[in-house]
């Protein structure tokens, strides 16, 4: 996929073609097609060389990695410029592909197409803010309607205003006030996409010492929002350098104010109260617009941590046993259980062999990073620390130390112990089956006069020992149940 901005083209190369999107290559290039169109109405020459340069690159790697499909996009800056259909052929001559100029229409479409690609159940206002233009939608069960498009680019609004942060807040004020999509919204949450708009959550988080430094689904109240929105644009009129701006590349630091100025007001406008981060855009939105309708149902989390799985478990199969085996242990424990939390369960039982190959002193904090850290979408921040905590868990037992305890009490509380009884699960499961299918359905846990109870058929009477023993004697402790006991039928 090629993506060609008002503020940089950018080259993605994708394993497959599929639900759950894997990367396997990323580059940009700073072109800031979208500067002085405003005025000129026109691309700049030395822009348009800058980008078929690095095009010319892009289609030398299209060809190394044989890619099946390139896939041309081109947004603001090319739909408004006079002297775009030079430019367009030159890319078309370069990349030997069709460039699709999207409408303001059609890019508001796939932005959101693309916070349902990583956000499955997010319902609320997207914007998607590039250099050259803002786009605007609602969304609400996958479906979005009402898409608008403003000339809110950062770029577009640095020079509209003469480089003032103040004065571009006061032209979103007025250009947004116009908003069917913030007048008739309802919704409480506003989503933000746009390679500037992760810098400004990237800001947020290094000054808050937040623990994962992962945009995607990364949330702020809208008050904290704010109150940022409020103390860059301060430090822009004031000349001064904007705190922790040197966490973001150099190339988006000068235009940092005027997406502040922009979520502010879009803010206060909507009336939100609270934004989240989305790393996906009109590239994801794009390509899963092109999915049939059962491939766009298929959970993204789901297929990605099933793909890991066969990957790197020894016998993927026994991840449906461990879930059997884990699902039991719910219903004879009568443990409440919502669909969110099973599915995360799910997940975890997918994952819970990953870090096999590993060192024996390394795999917790190995098999840790790989969830915490891993590029997969459909997982909010607190549900990448529960998966984390569960492998923790089973890899380095209930007394484990890691290095990266302020991520994991993301999960909360309630989702720490949620992990701990899972990870629990999984230290019993893991020595009887030794990661292979076939063991584990033959098992039963049962609370009897108020002790746990794993029954083993007779034949695998040997199992029962002191370290199994031991391992029940945890969970049961995890569980709250002061007993436990090995039963063979």
């Amino acid at each position: 996929m090629l993506d060609i901005g008002s503020n940089s083209v950018r080259l993605v190369v994708y394993e497959r073609h599929a639900r759950a999107l894997t990367p396997l290559y990323n580059e940009k290039s700073a072109a800031a097609l979208g500067r002085g169109l405003a005025a000129t109405g026109k691309l700049a020459a030395g822009n348009m060389e800058r980008a078929l340069t690095a095009m010319q690159r892009f289609a030398l790697v299209a060809r190394l990695m044989q890619v099946e499909k390139v896939h041309i996009l081109a947004t603001s800056a090319v739909r408004e410029a006079a002297n775009s259909a030079g430019f367009v052929a030159a890319i078309e001559a370069v990349m030997g592909e069709k460039v699709r100029v999207l409408s303001g229409e059609e890019e508001a479409h796939f932005a959101a197409l693309g916070v349902v690609a990583g956000m499955p159940e997010f319902d609320g206002v997207v914007g998607d803010q590039g250099g050259g233009s803002l786009e605007l939608s609602s969304l609400a069960a996958k479906h979005d309607n009402s898409g608008e498009t403003y000339e809110l680019g950062v770029i577009r609004l640095q020079d509209d205003s003469g480089g003032s942060a103040s004065k571009a807040q006061e032209l979103a004020r007025a250009r947004l006030k116009r908003s069917k999509v913030l007048k008739k919204n309802s919704a409480k949450i506003f989503c933000a996409i746009g390679g500037t708009w992760r810098s400004f959550a990237k800001i947020a988080q290094v000054r808050s010492d937040y623990p994962l430094h992962m945009v995607q689904q990364y949330h702020l109240s809208a008050d904290d929002a704010l109150k940022l929105c409020d103390e860059i644009i301060a430090a822009a009129e004031a000349g001064k350098p904007i705190p922790a701006v040197e966490s973001v590349s150099s190339s988006r630091r000068d235009l940092v104010p005027y997406s502040a100025a922009v979520m502010g007001e879009l803010i206060r406008i909507g009336g939100f109260e609270s934004v989240v981060f989305s790393a996906l855009g009109v590239r994801e939105g794009y390509l899963y617009g092109l999915l049939d309708p059962a491939e766009q149902a298929i959970d993204p989390l789901i297929q990605a941590a099933g793909e890991i799985n066969e990957l790197h478990s020894r016998a993927p199969a026994h991840a449906a046993d461990l879930m059997g085996f884990t699902t039991q242990f719910m219903l004879a424990t009568k443990a409440e259980e919502t669909d969110a939390q099973r599915r995360l369960r799910h997940v975890a039982c997918l994952l819970a062999d990953i870090g096999w190959r590993g060192h024996p002193d390394y795999r917790g904090e190995q098999s840790l990073d790989m969830v915490a850290y891993g590029s997969v979408v459909g997982l909010d921040h607190p549900g990448r620390a529960f998966l984390a905590q569960v492998l923790a868990v089973r890899y380095m037992g209930l007394k484990y130390r890691s290095q990266s305890q302020d991520l994991l009490a993301l999960a909360g509380e309630a989702g720490a112990q949620r992990a701990r009884l899972l990870g629990a699960l999984m230290r019993v499961a893991y020595p009887m089956s030794a990661a292979m299918p076939g063991i584990l359905p033959r098992t039963r846990f049962d609370i009897e006069g108020g002790v746990l109870t794993l029954t083993l058929p007779a034949d695998l009477g040997f199992l029962d020992g002191e370290h199994l023993q031991g391992r029940l004697d945890q969970l049961a402790g995890v569980a709250g149940i002061k007993r436990s006991a090995v039963r063979l039928r």
